[in-house]
Protein backbone atom coordinates (compact mmCIF):
# COMPACT_ATOMS: atom_id res chain seq x y z
CA UNK A 1 0.00 0.00 0.00
CA UNK A 2 2.66 2.01 0.65
CA UNK A 3 5.05 1.75 -2.25
CA UNK A 4 1.96 2.61 -3.92
CA UNK A 5 1.34 5.58 -2.91
CA UNK A 6 4.63 6.26 -3.20
CA UNK A 7 4.96 5.35 -7.03
CA UNK A 8 1.54 7.33 -7.10
CA UNK A 9 3.28 10.29 -5.90
CA UNK A 10 6.42 9.73 -8.45
CA UNK A 11 4.10 9.73 -10.95
CA UNK A 12 2.12 13.12 -9.72
CA UNK A 13 5.23 14.47 -9.69
CA UNK A 14 6.50 13.57 -12.97
CA UNK A 15 3.35 14.62 -14.30
CA UNK A 16 3.70 18.25 -12.92
CA UNK A 17 7.24 18.07 -14.71
CA UNK A 18 5.63 17.25 -17.94
CA UNK A 19 3.50 19.79 -17.65
CA UNK A 20 5.51 22.74 -16.09
CA UNK A 21 8.00 21.74 -19.06
CA UNK A 22 5.13 22.01 -21.78
CA UNK A 23 3.98 25.11 -20.23
CA UNK A 24 7.62 26.56 -19.98
CA UNK A 25 8.24 25.58 -23.81
CA UNK A 26 5.01 26.78 -25.05
CA UNK A 27 6.16 30.43 -22.78
CA UNK A 28 9.14 30.31 -24.99
CA UNK A 29 7.90 29.60 -28.43
CA UNK A 30 5.25 32.03 -27.50
CA UNK A 31 8.00 34.82 -26.42
CA UNK A 32 10.15 34.07 -29.39
CA UNK A 33 7.22 34.58 -31.35
CA UNK A 34 6.37 37.49 -29.67
CA UNK A 35 10.59 38.73 -30.05
CA UNK A 36 10.30 38.40 -34.09
CA UNK A 37 6.87 40.26 -34.25
CA UNK A 38 8.79 42.78 -31.88
CA UNK A 39 11.68 43.11 -34.28
CA UNK A 40 9.67 42.93 -37.36
CA UNK A 41 7.37 45.79 -36.45
CA UNK A 42 10.66 47.78 -35.47
CA UNK A 43 12.11 46.91 -38.67
CA UNK A 44 8.82 48.81 -40.46
CA UNK A 45 8.66 51.57 -37.91
CA UNK A 46 12.34 52.88 -38.55
CA UNK A 47 11.92 52.36 -42.26
CA UNK A 48 8.45 54.68 -42.08
CA UNK A 49 10.10 57.08 -39.79
CA UNK A 50 13.30 57.73 -41.71
CA UNK A 51 10.97 57.60 -44.81
CA UNK A 52 9.10 60.71 -43.38
CA UNK A 53 12.46 62.42 -42.64
CA UNK A 54 13.85 62.74 -45.58
CA UNK A 55 10.51 63.66 -47.64
CA UNK A 56 10.83 66.48 -44.72
CA UNK A 57 14.50 67.15 -45.75
CA UNK A 58 12.94 66.98 -49.47
CA UNK A 59 10.46 70.00 -48.68
CA UNK A 60 13.09 71.69 -46.60
CA UNK A 61 15.82 72.08 -49.30
CA UNK A 62 13.34 72.86 -52.10
CA UNK A 63 12.05 75.47 -49.67
CA UNK A 64 15.74 76.99 -49.85
CA UNK A 65 16.11 76.59 -53.54
CA UNK A 66 13.29 79.08 -53.70
CA UNK A 67 14.87 81.68 -51.97
CA UNK A 68 19.04 81.04 -52.44
CA UNK A 69 20.27 84.23 -54.22
CA UNK A 70 23.81 82.32 -55.66
CA UNK A 71 24.15 79.64 -58.30
CA UNK A 72 26.89 77.75 -56.01
CA UNK A 73 24.25 77.63 -52.92
CA UNK A 74 21.50 76.62 -55.22
CA UNK A 75 23.55 74.20 -57.13
CA UNK A 76 24.45 72.47 -53.19
CA UNK A 77 21.17 72.75 -51.74
CA UNK A 78 19.35 71.09 -55.37
CA UNK A 79 22.07 68.17 -54.87
CA UNK A 80 20.87 68.11 -51.68
CA UNK A 81 17.19 67.64 -52.91
CA UNK A 82 18.33 65.07 -55.27
CA UNK A 83 20.05 62.97 -52.51
CA UNK A 84 17.30 63.13 -49.99
CA UNK A 85 14.21 62.45 -52.59
CA UNK A 86 16.62 59.00 -53.35
CA UNK A 87 17.11 57.96 -49.82
CA UNK A 88 13.07 58.30 -49.37
CA UNK A 89 12.70 56.25 -52.59
CA UNK A 90 15.20 53.44 -50.75
CA UNK A 91 12.69 53.40 -47.52
CA UNK A 92 9.61 53.78 -49.27
CA UNK A 93 10.57 50.36 -50.89
CA UNK A 94 11.68 48.65 -47.65
CA UNK A 95 7.50 48.93 -46.30
CA UNK A 96 5.59 46.05 -46.19
CA UNK A 97 3.24 47.35 -48.72
CA UNK A 98 2.70 45.29 -51.77
CA UNK A 99 0.49 47.31 -53.78
CA UNK A 100 0.65 48.81 -57.17
CA UNK A 101 -0.95 52.34 -55.22
CA UNK A 102 2.20 53.08 -54.34
CA UNK A 103 3.86 53.79 -57.33
CA UNK A 104 2.75 56.83 -58.03
CA UNK A 105 4.20 57.91 -54.60
CA UNK A 106 7.45 56.65 -55.95
CA UNK A 107 7.16 58.33 -59.37
CA UNK A 108 6.47 61.83 -57.39
CA UNK A 109 10.18 61.11 -55.57
CA UNK A 110 11.84 59.72 -58.65
CA UNK A 111 11.12 63.34 -60.65
CA UNK A 112 11.70 65.33 -57.69
CA UNK A 113 15.37 63.59 -57.61
CA UNK A 114 15.66 64.46 -61.23
CA UNK A 115 14.72 67.38 -61.98
CA UNK A 116 16.80 69.05 -59.04
CA UNK A 117 19.70 67.09 -60.26
CA UNK A 118 19.15 68.63 -63.66
CA UNK A 119 18.87 72.19 -62.29
CA UNK A 120 22.18 71.43 -60.01
CA UNK A 121 23.53 71.11 -63.25
CA UNK A 122 22.65 74.58 -64.61
CA UNK A 123 24.33 75.91 -61.44
CA UNK A 124 27.06 74.24 -61.12
CA UNK A 125 27.80 75.60 -64.97
CA UNK A 126 26.99 79.05 -63.95
CA UNK A 127 23.36 78.94 -66.04
CA UNK A 128 20.53 81.38 -64.44
CA UNK A 129 17.33 79.25 -63.67
CA UNK A 130 14.50 80.65 -65.96
CA UNK A 131 11.08 81.50 -64.59
CA UNK A 132 9.64 78.12 -65.54
CA UNK A 133 12.32 76.47 -63.83
CA UNK A 134 11.84 78.04 -60.67
CA UNK A 135 7.80 77.67 -61.03
CA UNK A 136 8.77 73.58 -61.29
CA UNK A 137 10.31 74.50 -57.81
CA UNK A 138 7.64 76.21 -56.68
CA UNK A 139 4.82 73.00 -57.31
CA UNK A 140 7.27 71.05 -56.48
CA UNK A 141 7.79 72.35 -53.01
CA UNK A 142 3.69 72.81 -52.58
CA UNK A 143 3.24 69.11 -53.51
CA UNK A 144 5.98 67.48 -51.27
CA UNK A 145 4.39 69.57 -48.33
CA UNK A 146 1.49 67.78 -49.00
CA UNK A 147 3.60 64.17 -49.20
CA UNK A 148 4.90 65.46 -45.85
CA UNK A 149 1.58 66.25 -44.04
CA UNK A 150 -0.01 63.12 -45.26
CA UNK A 151 2.72 61.29 -44.04
CA UNK A 152 2.73 63.21 -40.65
CA UNK A 153 -0.94 62.04 -40.10
CA UNK A 154 -0.25 58.43 -41.03
CA UNK A 155 2.19 58.71 -37.95
CA UNK A 156 0.10 59.82 -36.07
CA UNK A 157 -2.34 57.34 -36.76
CA UNK A 158 0.41 54.44 -36.44
CA UNK A 159 1.36 55.87 -32.95
CA UNK A 160 -2.22 55.96 -31.69
CA UNK A 161 -2.74 52.33 -32.69
CA UNK A 162 -5.43 53.79 -34.94
CA UNK A 163 -3.93 51.23 -37.90
CA UNK A 164 -0.90 49.00 -37.52
CA UNK A 165 1.57 47.50 -39.49
CA UNK A 166 -0.15 43.86 -39.36
CA UNK A 167 -3.06 45.58 -40.85
CA UNK A 168 -1.00 47.33 -43.69
CA UNK A 169 0.70 44.14 -44.51
CA UNK A 170 -2.68 42.20 -45.26
CA UNK A 171 -2.86 42.29 -49.43
CA UNK A 172 -6.61 43.57 -49.02
CA UNK A 173 -5.21 46.18 -47.57
CA UNK A 174 -4.72 49.42 -49.06
CA UNK A 175 -5.18 52.33 -46.68
CA UNK A 176 -1.65 53.29 -46.33
CA UNK A 177 -0.91 52.98 -50.30
CA UNK A 178 -3.85 55.18 -51.33
CA UNK A 179 -3.11 58.04 -48.37
CA UNK A 180 0.39 58.68 -49.56
CA UNK A 181 -0.02 58.13 -53.04
CA UNK A 182 -3.46 60.34 -53.76
CA UNK A 183 -2.05 63.40 -53.90
CA UNK A 184 1.00 62.82 -55.76
CA UNK A 185 -1.74 61.72 -59.27
CA UNK A 186 -1.57 63.72 -62.27
CA UNK A 187 0.58 66.29 -60.21
CA UNK A 188 3.21 66.20 -62.81
CA UNK A 189 1.85 65.67 -66.00
CA UNK A 190 3.18 69.50 -67.37
CA UNK A 191 6.68 68.23 -66.30
CA UNK A 192 6.67 64.73 -67.51
CA UNK A 193 8.49 65.89 -70.67
CA UNK A 194 11.42 67.61 -69.28
CA UNK A 195 12.10 64.36 -67.24
CA UNK A 196 13.43 61.42 -70.40
CA UNK A 197 16.22 62.77 -71.66
CA UNK A 198 17.57 63.10 -68.26
CA UNK A 199 16.58 59.18 -67.10
CA UNK A 200 20.26 57.89 -67.90
CA UNK A 201 22.10 60.14 -65.82
CA UNK A 202 24.56 58.69 -62.93
CA UNK A 203 25.67 61.05 -60.62
CA UNK A 204 29.62 61.28 -59.77
CA UNK A 205 28.92 65.14 -57.73
CA UNK A 206 32.04 67.18 -57.37
CA UNK A 207 32.67 66.45 -53.99
CA UNK A 208 31.76 62.60 -53.91
CA UNK A 209 35.59 61.85 -52.45
CA UNK A 210 35.09 64.05 -49.39
CA UNK A 211 36.47 63.36 -46.21
CA UNK A 212 34.84 60.95 -44.23
CA UNK A 213 36.89 60.73 -41.14
CA UNK A 214 38.16 63.49 -39.17
CA UNK A 215 41.21 63.99 -36.72
CA UNK A 216 39.14 63.92 -33.44
CA UNK A 217 40.55 67.41 -32.09
CA UNK A 218 38.92 67.60 -28.67
CA UNK A 219 39.56 63.79 -28.25
CA UNK A 220 42.40 64.78 -25.74
CA UNK A 221 44.84 62.41 -23.64
CA UNK A 222 46.26 58.99 -23.16
CA UNK A 223 44.21 55.88 -23.44
CA UNK A 224 42.82 54.12 -20.77
CA UNK A 225 41.91 51.00 -19.39
CA UNK A 226 38.37 49.88 -18.44
CA UNK A 227 38.20 50.11 -14.74
CA UNK A 228 39.27 53.34 -14.91
CA UNK A 229 36.52 54.33 -17.80
CA UNK A 230 34.25 52.63 -14.82
CA UNK A 231 35.97 54.97 -12.08
CA UNK A 232 35.17 58.14 -14.56
CA UNK A 233 31.16 56.83 -14.88
CA UNK A 234 31.04 56.97 -10.92
CA UNK A 235 32.59 60.15 -10.93
CA UNK A 236 30.15 61.50 -13.49
CA UNK A 237 27.14 59.66 -11.54
CA UNK A 238 28.05 60.21 -7.96
CA UNK A 239 29.64 57.04 -6.61
CA UNK A 240 26.85 56.95 -3.50
CA UNK A 241 23.88 57.30 -5.85
CA UNK A 242 25.03 53.88 -7.75
CA UNK A 243 23.43 50.74 -6.94
CA UNK A 244 24.66 48.59 -9.86
CA UNK A 245 27.37 49.07 -12.19
CA UNK A 246 27.78 46.34 -15.46
CA UNK A 247 30.78 46.45 -17.95
CA UNK A 248 29.57 45.66 -21.40
CA UNK A 249 33.16 46.27 -23.24
CA UNK A 250 34.83 48.08 -25.65
CA UNK A 251 33.13 48.80 -28.43
CA UNK A 252 36.45 49.50 -30.99
CA UNK A 253 34.34 49.88 -34.06
CA UNK A 254 32.78 52.96 -33.20
CA UNK A 255 33.18 56.71 -34.12
CA UNK A 256 34.81 57.15 -31.28
CA UNK A 257 35.78 53.91 -29.55
CA UNK A 258 34.26 53.68 -25.92
CA UNK A 259 33.60 51.18 -22.82
CA UNK A 260 30.17 51.24 -22.75
CA UNK A 261 28.45 50.74 -19.13
CA UNK A 262 25.15 49.66 -17.70
CA UNK A 263 24.00 51.77 -14.41
CA UNK A 264 21.08 51.18 -12.68
CA UNK A 265 20.78 53.91 -9.65
CA UNK A 266 19.93 53.79 -5.98
CA UNK A 267 16.26 54.91 -7.26
CA UNK A 268 16.40 52.45 -9.74
CA UNK A 269 16.51 54.40 -12.98
CA UNK A 270 18.45 52.87 -15.34
CA UNK A 271 21.40 54.96 -17.18
CA UNK A 272 23.92 54.09 -20.21
CA UNK A 273 27.29 55.48 -20.44
CA UNK A 274 29.63 55.64 -22.82
CA UNK A 275 33.50 56.71 -22.18
CA UNK A 276 35.96 57.23 -24.60
CA UNK A 277 39.03 54.63 -24.66
CA UNK A 278 41.09 58.15 -25.75
CA UNK A 279 41.46 60.72 -22.23
CA UNK A 280 38.47 58.89 -20.60
CA UNK A 281 36.09 61.68 -22.22
CA UNK A 282 32.14 61.33 -21.26
CA UNK A 283 30.49 60.66 -24.99
CA UNK A 284 27.01 59.26 -24.16
CA UNK A 285 25.23 59.51 -20.98
CA UNK A 286 21.47 58.30 -21.23
CA UNK A 287 19.13 57.35 -18.55
CA UNK A 288 15.56 56.16 -18.83
CA UNK A 289 14.17 58.31 -15.83
CA UNK A 290 10.20 59.11 -16.44
CA UNK A 291 9.40 62.67 -16.04
CA UNK A 292 5.65 63.52 -15.59
CA UNK A 293 5.44 67.08 -13.95
CA UNK A 294 6.79 70.33 -15.86
CA UNK A 295 8.31 72.48 -13.06
CA UNK A 296 11.91 74.48 -14.47
CA UNK A 297 10.92 77.04 -17.23
CA UNK A 298 13.40 76.70 -20.20
CA UNK A 299 15.95 79.46 -18.61
CA UNK A 300 16.13 77.47 -15.84
CA UNK A 301 16.87 74.18 -17.73
CA UNK A 302 19.43 76.24 -20.15
CA UNK A 303 21.48 77.13 -17.37
CA UNK A 304 21.69 73.64 -15.30
CA UNK A 305 22.65 72.19 -18.55
CA UNK A 306 25.26 74.53 -19.22
CA UNK A 307 26.47 74.66 -15.38
CA UNK A 308 26.34 71.27 -15.89
CA UNK A 309 28.70 71.31 -18.87
CA UNK A 310 31.34 73.33 -17.23
CA UNK A 311 31.54 71.46 -14.31
CA UNK A 312 32.17 68.18 -16.26
CA UNK A 313 35.05 70.17 -18.40
CA UNK A 314 33.10 71.65 -21.37
CA UNK A 315 33.22 75.40 -20.61
CA UNK A 316 31.91 78.62 -22.98
CA UNK A 317 29.10 76.65 -24.23
CA UNK A 318 26.03 78.76 -25.26
CA UNK A 319 22.38 77.06 -25.95
CA UNK A 320 21.36 77.19 -29.57
CA UNK A 321 18.12 75.22 -30.40
CA UNK A 322 15.80 73.06 -28.14
CA UNK A 323 13.38 70.32 -28.17
CA UNK A 324 10.62 69.62 -25.38
CA UNK A 325 8.99 66.15 -25.25
CA UNK A 326 7.36 64.17 -22.23
CA UNK A 327 8.72 66.25 -19.58
CA UNK A 328 12.06 66.41 -20.84
CA UNK A 329 13.67 68.98 -22.93
CA UNK A 330 16.63 68.46 -25.21
CA UNK A 331 19.31 71.34 -25.56
CA UNK A 332 21.72 71.95 -28.15
CA UNK A 333 24.85 73.62 -26.91
CA UNK A 334 27.75 74.98 -29.01
CA UNK A 335 30.97 76.73 -28.25
CA UNK A 336 31.25 80.50 -27.94
CA UNK A 337 34.87 81.72 -29.02
CA UNK A 338 35.15 85.56 -27.66
CA UNK A 339 31.30 86.03 -29.22
CA UNK A 340 32.18 83.98 -32.57
CA UNK A 341 29.66 80.88 -32.26
CA UNK A 342 31.18 77.56 -33.46
CA UNK A 343 28.38 74.96 -34.55
CA UNK A 344 30.84 72.52 -35.04
CA UNK A 345 31.60 71.95 -31.38
CA UNK A 346 28.09 70.92 -30.27
CA UNK A 347 26.78 69.09 -27.49
CA UNK A 348 23.26 67.89 -26.69
CA UNK A 349 22.16 67.96 -23.15
CA UNK A 350 18.64 66.50 -21.88
CA UNK A 351 17.16 68.23 -18.68
CA UNK A 352 14.25 67.20 -17.17
CA UNK A 353 11.86 69.58 -16.35
CA UNK A 354 10.44 68.56 -12.97
CA UNK A 355 13.86 69.04 -11.12
CA UNK A 356 16.08 70.01 -13.32
CA UNK A 357 18.02 66.79 -13.54
CA UNK A 358 20.80 65.81 -16.04
CA UNK A 359 19.34 62.65 -17.89
CA UNK A 360 21.23 62.67 -21.31
CA UNK A 361 24.51 63.88 -22.41
CA UNK A 362 26.41 63.24 -26.02
CA UNK A 363 29.50 64.82 -26.80
CA UNK A 364 30.27 63.08 -30.40
CA UNK A 365 30.47 66.81 -32.44
CA UNK A 366 32.12 68.54 -29.66
CA UNK A 367 34.99 65.51 -29.70
CA UNK A 368 35.42 65.28 -32.98
CA UNK A 369 35.87 69.19 -33.76
CA UNK A 370 36.74 71.00 -30.50
CA UNK A 371 39.80 73.51 -31.02
CA UNK A 372 41.00 77.11 -30.90
CA UNK A 373 39.97 78.73 -33.88
CA UNK A 374 41.40 81.52 -35.97
CA UNK A 375 38.45 84.17 -36.21
CA UNK A 376 40.50 86.92 -37.57
CA UNK A 377 40.37 86.33 -41.62
CA UNK A 378 37.38 88.56 -41.68
CA UNK A 379 37.31 90.56 -45.00
CA UNK A 380 34.53 92.60 -45.62
CA UNK A 381 32.47 94.10 -43.11
CA UNK A 382 29.01 93.48 -42.14
CA UNK A 383 27.15 95.93 -44.35
CA UNK A 384 28.96 94.36 -47.09
CA UNK A 385 27.94 91.02 -46.51
CA UNK A 386 23.98 92.13 -46.09
CA UNK A 387 24.43 92.56 -50.07
CA UNK A 388 24.31 89.07 -50.80
CA UNK A 389 21.14 88.56 -48.89
CA UNK A 390 17.96 88.07 -50.42
CA UNK A 391 16.31 91.87 -50.33
CA UNK A 392 13.07 90.24 -49.30
CA UNK A 393 14.67 88.93 -45.54
CA UNK A 394 13.37 90.97 -42.78
CA UNK A 395 16.67 90.96 -40.69
CA UNK A 396 16.00 90.47 -36.81
CA UNK A 397 19.67 89.58 -35.52
CA UNK A 398 23.13 89.36 -36.78
CA UNK A 399 26.19 88.08 -35.55
CA UNK A 400 29.56 85.91 -36.20
CA UNK A 401 29.55 82.26 -36.93
CA UNK A 402 31.92 79.30 -37.31
CA UNK A 403 29.48 76.71 -39.00
CA UNK A 404 30.60 72.97 -40.19
CA UNK A 405 30.69 71.73 -44.24
CA UNK A 406 29.49 68.55 -45.14
CA UNK A 407 33.05 68.37 -46.71
CA UNK A 408 34.92 68.04 -43.02
CA UNK A 409 35.72 72.00 -43.18
CA UNK A 410 34.67 74.96 -41.80
CA UNK A 411 33.43 78.40 -42.78
CA UNK A 412 33.87 81.93 -40.84
CA UNK A 413 30.29 83.63 -41.62
CA UNK A 414 28.06 86.53 -41.14
CA UNK A 415 24.89 84.49 -39.34
CA UNK A 416 21.64 86.69 -40.39
CA UNK A 417 18.30 85.87 -38.31
CA UNK A 418 15.23 86.99 -40.28
CA UNK A 419 11.83 86.08 -41.77
CA UNK A 420 10.45 86.18 -45.07
CA UNK A 421 6.53 86.64 -44.81
CA UNK A 422 5.87 83.83 -42.08
CA UNK A 423 8.83 81.95 -42.67
CA UNK A 424 11.69 82.36 -40.33
CA UNK A 425 15.22 81.67 -41.86
CA UNK A 426 18.67 81.93 -40.78
CA UNK A 427 21.30 82.26 -44.19
CA UNK A 428 25.07 82.38 -43.28
CA UNK A 429 27.51 84.91 -45.52
CA UNK A 430 31.08 84.22 -45.99
CA UNK A 431 32.87 86.83 -43.84
CA UNK A 432 36.10 86.11 -46.43
CA UNK A 433 34.82 86.37 -49.79
CA UNK A 434 30.62 87.21 -49.10
CA UNK A 435 29.60 84.12 -50.35
CA UNK A 436 26.38 82.77 -49.26
CA UNK A 437 27.06 79.58 -47.96
CA UNK A 438 23.97 78.00 -46.08
CA UNK A 439 20.45 78.63 -45.77
CA UNK A 440 18.41 77.02 -42.50
CA UNK A 441 14.84 76.96 -41.69
CA UNK A 442 13.84 77.51 -38.19
CA UNK A 443 10.73 76.35 -37.04
CA UNK A 444 9.16 77.28 -33.81
CA UNK A 445 7.13 75.41 -32.05
CA UNK A 446 5.14 74.82 -28.50
CA UNK A 447 8.01 72.48 -27.63
CA UNK A 448 10.98 73.77 -28.98
CA UNK A 449 12.96 75.85 -31.91
CA UNK A 450 14.41 73.21 -34.26
CA UNK A 451 16.18 74.35 -37.70
CA UNK A 452 16.17 72.24 -40.67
Amino acid sequence: MKNEKVKSNILTVALIIMLAGIIGLGITLYNKQKEYATASQNEYNMAFYELVDYVQNVESYLAKSLISSSSEHGAETLTNVWREANLAQSYLSRLPIESQELENTEKFLNQVSDYSYTLSRKNIYDENLTEEDLKNLKDLHNYSIELENTLNQLSEDLNSGRISWKELTKKDTLQFAQEVSSISKDSFSSLEENFHEYAGLIYDGAFSEHITTTDKKGLTGDNIDEETAKQRVKDLLGEDNIKEISNIGLSENANIPVYDFSVKTNQEDNVNVAISQKGGHVVLMNSNREVTTEVISQDEANKKGKEFLAQKGFPNMKETYYLKESGIVTINYAYEQNGVIVYSDLIKVKVALDNGEILGLESTGYLNSHSERDTSKIKISKEEAKKSLNKDLNIQSEGLAIIPTEWQTEILCYEFKGKIEDTDFIVYINAENGKEEDILIVTNTPNGTLTI
